[in-house]
């Protein structure tokens, strides 16, 4: 028999990109690919890309220098480059490094399996078209593999929403949601496999349509899976948190009380020239609606600093948002310019503005994460256990409020179980299971 080919896939970015991994390998599995975990023994490197962070081209260009060894000494080595930075860059990424093979955006990954049979042939192949068939009528179905208790799963892609600093409309395309009957049935499918936890993605995932009553009426169509024990879904946006899916923070048993709403900014004047389209009122009435209906839900934010034109009084109205709100986990970062957006063409804020509002911001938003990591210790909770912890016996898995929790416990991966926290410590909760 012939050995299977191997393929090595770097992610870089969101939980999509997982996603998006996943389903590459499964199509370049039809091609008689199985993956590896290094790419020193690979017969093809595929880097999926984010765009998001600053010099995210530069970087990816960086880890492809590292392959030419590889490539010189194995010249059948294919090496691809998808995501987002393929979807920006598209043949220049050839220009600079004529050692890729194929270069594919997001959207046309389905395409994966012709686009390597070219390379086979000796020719390049390049593919960063928005095509009109959906690639998610085009990829094979998964294989009946086993699963781990959790699991990503893409209900839309792209956004509508332009914000200023943002790229996602340029390298994902405008708004598009899968109908909720493919959803559903891919839900179930994950759930044979044995996923209890289900997180629904997009890139603004409550603005999704494909289902009666929206976000919400395909959360309640999910809490009616059999096997199917939690339901998160990320990212959103203010703007399309409607009431229904308020209420169903409070009403679905099966939605975890947790919840990613980023905000990016507490001044109205940044916002607006963010061109986020809420105001720092409007998002604390949503907060305020959201734990009227669930008053112990933990929530997690973006914020970016030293956009264009931000003073210091603009940061120190950033600062009072996040006291009103309390968060308990969060992403921050400086703003960094992307080409081609209109927050590029701006008057920047100094480097050196930036590094100290940020570390002002992170100083705040790490003490409430621990607070509230704190006020954990003696509640129970739920903990759906994933791995084997790093000592002898440990068991780690996820808290209903998405906290990391390490028991000592015979504990299979997948088994939920009660448990009662002892401990805060950095990062994590350590706890104790209930009756035992």
């Amino acid at each position: 028999m012939t050995a299977p080919k191997k393929l090595f896939i770097k992610t870089y970015g969101c939980q999509m990109n997982v996603y998006d991994s996943e389903r590459m390998a499964e199509a370049m599995g039809g091609q008689g690919y199985v993956q590896t975990q290094t790419a020193d023994d690979a017969d093809m490197i595929l880097l999926n890309t984010c765009h998001i962070r600053e010099k995210a081209a530069e970087k990816v260009y960086s880890e492809l220098g590292r392959y030419k060894g590889l490539k010189a000494a194995k010249p059948d080595l294919k090496i691809g480059v998808a995501g987002c930075v393929a979807q920006a860059e598209g043949e220049e990424i050839m220009r600079r490094q004529p050692m890729v093979d194929l270069v594919v955006g997001p959207q046309s990954y389905h395409r994966l399996p012709e686009m390597e049979a070219k390379t086979r042939e000796g020719q390049k192949a390049l593919d960063t078209d928005f095509p009109e068939e959906g690639k998610f009528d085009k990829l094979i179905a998964r294989p009946k593999a086993a699963r781990g208790p959790t699991a990503f799963l893409t209900v839309q892609e792209g956004c509508d929403k332009f914000c200023a600093f943002c790229v996602v409309p340029y390298t994902r395309g405008a708004e598009v949601r899968r109908p909720s009957d493919r959803v559903l049935t891919e839900a179930r499918d994950l759930v044979e496999r044995g996923v209890r936890e289900i997180t629904l993605l997009g890139q603004n995932v409550n603005a999704y349509h494909g289902h009666e009553g929206g976000l919400a009426g395909l959360i309640w169509a999910l809490n009616d899976i059999d096997g199917l024990e939690r339901i998160r879904f990320t990212t959103s946006h203010p703007n399309d948190m409607d009431d229904a899916l308020i209420d169903a923070h409070g009403d679905c048993p099966k939605l975890m009380p947790y919840l990613h709403l980023p905000v990016q900014a507490g001044s109205d004047k940044i916002l607006k020239r963010m061109n986020r389209s809420h105001t720092a009122e409007s998002y604390l009435r949503v907060i305020e609606r959201l734990r009227a209906v669930r008053p112990d839900i933990h929530l997690s934010g973006d914020f970016i600093v030293g956009f264009p034109e931000e003073t210091e009084e603009d940061f120190q109205a950033t600062l009072d948002l996040i006291r009103a709100v309390r968060y308990g986990s969060a992403y921050s970062f400086k703003y960094s310019t992307r080409p081609g957006t209109p927050a590029a063409e701006r008057p920047q804020v100094s480097e050196a503005e930036k590094d100290d509002r940020l570390q002002r911001l992170q100083a705040l938003l790490s003490q409430q994460q621990r607070q509230l990591q704190d006020e954990m210790v003696g509640r129970e909770v739920n903990v759906l256990f994933e791995k084997p912890g790093r000592m002898p016996g440990q068991m780690v898995g996820k808290s209903e409020y998405l906290h990391s929790v390490h028991v000592t416990t015979d504990a299979a991966v997948g088994e939920m179980r009660r448990v009662r926290i002892t401990a805060s410590v950095t990062n994590s909760l350590a706890g104790e299971l209930v009756g035992n």
